[in-house]
């Protein structure tokens, strides 16, 4: 009989975020706004109400605006297209009653859209923390393996907070019956 106290599940978070929304609808707009300001000015003629194209020469002005314009449109689409796609969800399962840990995570299309991998239980080493602070701040955790492997569990883009980090790492290695590394 299968008992659930032997199985953890943890789903990972994709790119269906607010902030990718935010930041695709923010691009979008701006980029819009600047491809507009530029066909306006080769164009002479006021394709956005609240701005004077009369004023803004196509060279050298309007071709740059048109040109970032184009960018911010394209950024924009890649955005949203990790959005629809949902790049990067999945879930940690880590069987006790099988003793194999499945790490399953959604790519880009291609031949190896998905990212599967199994571990055995006996592979694992520790339970290993990452914290880098700063402009840019990384507080991860990682399932280390027996030959020096690190395999992250945690999502990307969104640093957890130092007490959640501490406690589920404290709480997995606990499940696992192995170590935590790095700093707590």
């Amino acid at each position: 009989m299968l008992n659930k106290s032997n199985i953890k599940t943890d789903y990972v978070t994709g790119s269906r975020r607010f902030s990718n929304y935010w930041w695709a609808t923010v691009i979008l707009v701006g980029g819009l706004g600047f491809f507009v300001a530029g066909v306006s000015s080769y164009l002479k003629i006021n394709l956005l109400p609240f701005v004077n194209s009369f004023e803004v020469l196509f060279i050298p002005q309007g071709i740059i605006m048109t040109f970032y314009g184009t960018v911010a449109v394209f950024i924009s689409m890649f955005l949203w297209l990790t959005i629809l796609l949902n790049i990067g969800a999945g879930y940690n399962k880590f069987d006790l009653e099988k003793s194999l840990i499945t790490i399953f995570r959604v790519g880009f299309p291609g031949k190896n859209r998905n990212v599967y991998l199994r571990y055995s239980l006996k592979e694992i080493k520790a339970i290993k923390i990452k914290i880098q602070d700063g402009l840019n701040p990384k507080r991860e955790i990682y399932l280390k393996t027996k030959d020096k492997r690190e395999i992250p569990l945690t999502r990307v883009g969104e640093p957890l907070l130092l007490s959640e980090i501490e406690e589920r790492a404290t709480e997995l290695a606990q499940f696992l019956g192995v170590i935590v590394e790095g700093k707590l």
